[in-house]
C-alpha cells in the first residue's frame, strides 16, 4: 500500500531558456529512470529525454520545448534514506505555450521555478510566477546556470524580492562561482557539499571551507531570522544569540520552511548548474522536505447536486472517484488523455462517468508515462497523475465513478491575439485539414478555428506567430497536409467612448399580421481590462409594462449579436452597457422578433453616436541585447509605435522592457536579429487593449470597409 505522503506532484517552470528540460534530464538520472545524459542541444543526435515531440528535438538549436511532458520517478533522500515517488511535468517556457503550463499548475501540488544566475527573474519568470499563484502552487527556486560567466545567485535572490514580492529563503551558498563552481554549502545541515564523479553522481560531504565559513554564518543567520518569523521556538533561540547548528534542531527548520512554504509565505532557493550537474541531488532533497504531498493541498470540487456549493475533496483511496482531465494527446495509437486523481482509486476496466456529458465510458488501458514511452499498470490512487487510452473527452472534464456528481473548476484559458487564414494547396487534403484542426482544438483550448461565414475561409487564432507556426508545422508533418497562409490578421476590437441615447421604432406591415416595437434608452461605455473580451451588460429599467417581460430577453438578444460584429471595421464590441428605459407594443404585430430587429437597430443608431472607436491588442516585449546595439533597438521599437517602460544593464547586456502593438510586431524576430548580429532574444505576451491613432483608425476603416458594406 503506498504512502500518500510519500508522494509529490512536480512542475519545473521557467522562462524560456533557463535550463528547465536539462534539469529535468538531470533529474531523471539520479533518480535512476534514465541511465545516460543527452542534451537539449545534444551532439549525440538523441535529444533531451522529455522533448519527445520531432519539432522539439528539431527546434535543439533554440532548446524549444512545446508541449509539457510527464514522467515519474523515485527519489531515495539522500540524509534520511527515505524513498519517496516523484510525478515530474516539464513545461514550457515560450509564452506562446502558455496553455500548457496552466493545464499543468492546475494539477500540481508543487512546482520548481527555474532561474538563471546571470539574467536572475525576466519577463515569462513573471508571467510563471503569477500563474503558480493564481492556482496557489507553493514553489522552490533553483538558481540555475551559476556556472556561467557573470553567475551571482545571492543576488538573484534579492530580485526574488523586488521582482517577484518573495520572501526569499536562501538554503545554500556557492562553493566557487562561474568556471570556479564545485559544490554548495548547505546552511541547515552547516556542510559543504561536491559533485564528483564523471556526472556529479557522487555527492561527497565535507566541512565548509575556511573562507566561506563567515559568509556561511551570515546566511545561516538569515535563515533562521526567516524562520523565526514562523515559530516561537526559533525566534526564542535567535533572541538568545543561538543560531549554531547544535543549538537549534535541523528537524524544527525543516518542519519550519515547509510549513511557511505551503502556506506560500516563504520561498526556499537552491542553486547549482544542472549542466554540470551541481546541486541537483540538494534540489531534490528540498523537493522532498518542503513541498507539499497530495493531503497538505485542499482541492475543491463543486457539488452539482448542491447548487455548485464548494466540496472539498480528500486525497483517500477509499473516498468515491472523483479525476480531472488535463492534457490530451493524439499520437500513433489513438487518444491519450492525462488525468490526475484528486480522491479514490481508478482502475482499469471499471466504468467512469464524464461529468460534462454524462456518459459511461470504460477504462480500457491505463499507464504511467515516461514522455513518450509508456508503462502499463492496473489501477492508480488519490494524487497519481496517469494517462487513459480510448477515452472521448475535452480538455478540462472531470470523470467519477458515478456515486457523487462533482466539477472540478475549470483553468483560466486566456484569449487569442492573432489570426490567419488557412487553405489546403490540394483539395484532396481537405479533409486531413479538418481532422488536423478538430485534433488541434481539443488539445489546446487556446487554438481556435472559424469559419468566415461570408467569405468562407478557414481562420486559426493563437497567442502568437510561433504558436501558430508549430500547429501548421505539425499538419505538414502528422497530416501531410500542405498549407498556405494569408496575411497574420490582428485581433482588433471596437468601443465607444461616450454616452449616446437611443430611440427606434420598428413598423412593418405586410398583409396579415405585421412587426412591431419600439424602445428607448442609453448606451453608455464600460472600462475594458486586461483580456476580458466580453464586456456588455444589460439593464431594464421598463417599468408599468410598456415592454412586456416576455419580450425584455428579446432586447437583450438582439444587442448581445450586435456585439459579435461592430459598423466600424467589423470586429467585435467590446465595453458596452445598454440600458432600455421606455418603449411600446402591440398586442397583435409585436413578437421575440421584431424586439430584436428593434434592438439590432437601436444598438447601430446609438453605436454611430457613441464617438465609435477601434482597440488594438498592445504586447508587453522584452528585448535581452547586448548593450552596443541598445540604440538601434530602441529606435526601431520606437519606429513600431512602442512605449519604452523600463531598461537595466547587466554585465554588458541591456534589458529593454516595451509596450509595442501587436500589428507592429509581425516578422519582429528577422528585424532584430540582422540588427543585433543574431546576439539578442525577444519574448512577447499580451498586455491590455488600447486605442488606435486616429491616422491608423482611418486606414483600418478603408481596409475593412467592404467587410462591413458586404455585413451591412
Amino acid at each position: 500500500m503506498k504512502n500518500i505522503e510519500k508522494h509529490r506532484n512536480i512542475g519545473i517552470s521557467a522562462h524560456i531558456d533557463s535550463g528547465k528540460t536539462t534539469l529535468t534530464e538531470r533529474i531523471l538520472y539520479f533518480t535512476k529512470r534514465i541511465h545516460a545524459i543527452h542534451e537539449v542541444r545534444g551532439k549525440d543526435g538523441v535529444g533531451a529525454t522529455m522533448d519527445s515531440m520531432e519539432l522539439e528535438r528539431e527546434r535543439g538549436e533554440r532548446g524549444i520545448t512545446i508541449q509539457s511532458a510527464a514522467t515519474f520517478a523515485n527519489w531515495t533522500h539522500t540524509k534520511s534514506g527515505e524513498q519517496d515517488s516523484i510525478n515530474i511535468i516539464d513545461t514550457p517556457g515560450h509564452v506562446d505555450f502558455t496553455i500548457e503550463v496552466e493545464r499543468s499548475l492546475r494539477v500540481l501540488d508543487g512546482a520548481i521555478l527555474v532561474l538563471t544566475g546571470v539574467e536572475g527573474v525576466q519577463s515569462q519568470s513573471i508571467t510563471v510566477d503569477r500563474q503558480m499563484k493564481r492556482y496557489h502552487v507553493p514553489r522552490v527556486v533553483f538558481v540555475n546556470k551559476c556556472d556561467r560567466s557573470g553567475a551571482n545567485p545571492l543576488r538573484v535572490a534579492v530580485m526574488l524580492k523586488e521582482k517577484l514580492n518573495h520572501k526569499p529563503c536562501v538554503m545554500q551558498i556557492p562553493i566557487g562561482l562561474e568556471d570556479q563552481l564545485k559544490g554548495v554549502v548547505d546552511l541547515v545541515e552547516m556542510k559543504a557539499y561536491y559533485f564528483e564523479g564523471a556526472n556529479g553522481d557522487d555527492m561527497i560531504e565535507k566541512e565548509i571551507p575556511a573562507e566561506l565559513v563567515d559568509q556561511a554564518n551570515e546566511y545561516r543567520t538569515q535563515l533562521i531570522d526567516c524562520c523565526a518569523d514562523y515559530s516561537d521556538e526559533i525566534m526564542e533561540k535567535a533572541m538568545e544569540g543561538q543560531y549554531g547548528v547544535d543549538d537549534i534542531d535541523k528537524a524544527l527548520i525543516k518542519k519550519t520552511i515547509r510549513e511557511a512554504t505551503i502556506r506560500l509565505e516563504i520561498t526556499p532557493v537552491f542553486m547549482g548548474s544542472a549542466h554540470k550537474n551541481i546541486g541537483v541531488q540538494k534540489l531534490l532533497d528540498g523537493v522532498i522536505d518542503y513541498l507539499p504531498c497530495p493531503t497538505d493541498v485542499e482541492n475543491k470540487a463543486l457539488d452539482l447536486d448542491n447548487n455548485e456549493a464548494e466540496v472539498v475533496l480528500k486525497s483517500d483511496d477509499n473516498e468515491p472517484l472523483v479525476c480531472y482531465a488535463f492534457k490530451l494527446v493524439n499520437d500513433r495509437y489513438g487518444q491519450l488523455t492525462y488525468v490526475r486523481v484528486y480522491q479514490g482509486t481508478l482502475k482499469k476496466g471499471d466504468m467512469i462517468t464524464n461529468m460534462a456529458t454524462g456518459k459511461k465510458v470504460s477504462v480500457g488501458r491505463l499507464v504511467r508515462m515516461h514522455a513518450d514511452e509508456m508503462v502499463d499498470i492496473t489501477e492508480a490512487g488519490a494524487g497519481d497523475i496517469v494517462a487513459l487510452f480510448g477515452i472521448d473527452c475535452a480538455s478540462g472534464t472531470t470523470f467519477t465513478d458515478g456515486k457523487n456528481h462533482y466539477n472540478m473548476t475549470s483553468m483560466h484559458v486566456p484569449n487569442p491575439v492573432i489570426e490567419l487564414v488557412i487553405e489546403a494547396k490540394n483539395r484532396d487534403d481537405l479533409d486531413n485539414m479538418s481532422k488536423a484542426l478538430n485534433r488541434f482544438t481539443k488539445e489546446d483550448p487556446t487554438f481556435q478555428v472559424e469559419v468566415n461565414k461570408e467569405s468562407g475561409e478557414t481562420i486559426i487564432k493563437g497567442m502568437g506567430e510561433l504558436h501558430l507556426d508549430v500547429y501548421i508545422e505539425r499538419m505538414r508533418r502528422e497530416y501531410k497536409v500542405d498549407v498556405q497562409t494569408g496575411a497574420p490578421q490582428v485581433a482588433y476590437r471596437e468601443t465607444i467612448t461616450r454616452e449616446a441615447k437611443f430611440e427606434y421604432t420598428h413598423k412593418k406591415q405586410t398583409g396579415g399580421s405585421g412587426q412591431f416595437a419600439k424602445m428607448s434608452g442609453v448606451m453608455r461605455p464600460m472600462p475594458v481590462e486586461g483580456d476580458s473580451e466580453k464586456v456588455y451588460n444589460f439593464v431594464n429599467s421598463v417599468v408599468g409594462g410598456r415592454i412586456p417581460k416576455e419580450y425584455i430577453p428579446s432586447c437583450d438578444k438582439g444587442f448581445q449579436s450586435c456585439m459579435q460584429a461592430g459598423s466600424l471595421i467589423g470586429f467585435p464590441v467590446v465595453g458596452i452597457e445598454m440600458e432600455v428605459q421606455d418603449g411600446a407594443f402591440h398586442p397583435v404585430d409585436s413578437s421575440d422578433m421584431a424586439f430584436q430587429i428593434c434592438a439590432r437597430m437601436a444598438f447601430r443608431e446609438a453605436f454611430a453616436k457613441a464617438g465609435a472607436q477601434i482597440l488594438e491588442p498592445i504586447m508587453k516585449v522584452e528585448i535581452a541585447t547586448p548593450t552596443e546595439f541598445q540604440g538601434n533597438v530602441v529606435g526601431n521599437v520606437s519606429q513600431r509605435r512602442g512605449t519604452i517602460t523600463g531598461t537595466s544593464e547587466e554585465l554588458g547586456t541591456t534589458t529593454i522592457t516595451a509596450e509595442v502593438p501587436l500589428s507592429e510586431m509581425f516578422g519582429y524576430a528577422t528585424d532584430l536579429r540582422s540588427m543585433t548580429q543574431g546576439k539578442a532574444e525577444f519574448t512577447m505576451e499580451f498586455c491590455k487593449y488600447s486605442p488606435v491613432p486616429r491616422n491608423i483608425q482611418e486606414e483600418l476603416i478603408k481596409k475593412y470597409g467592404d467587410k462591413v458594406n458586404q455585413r451591412g
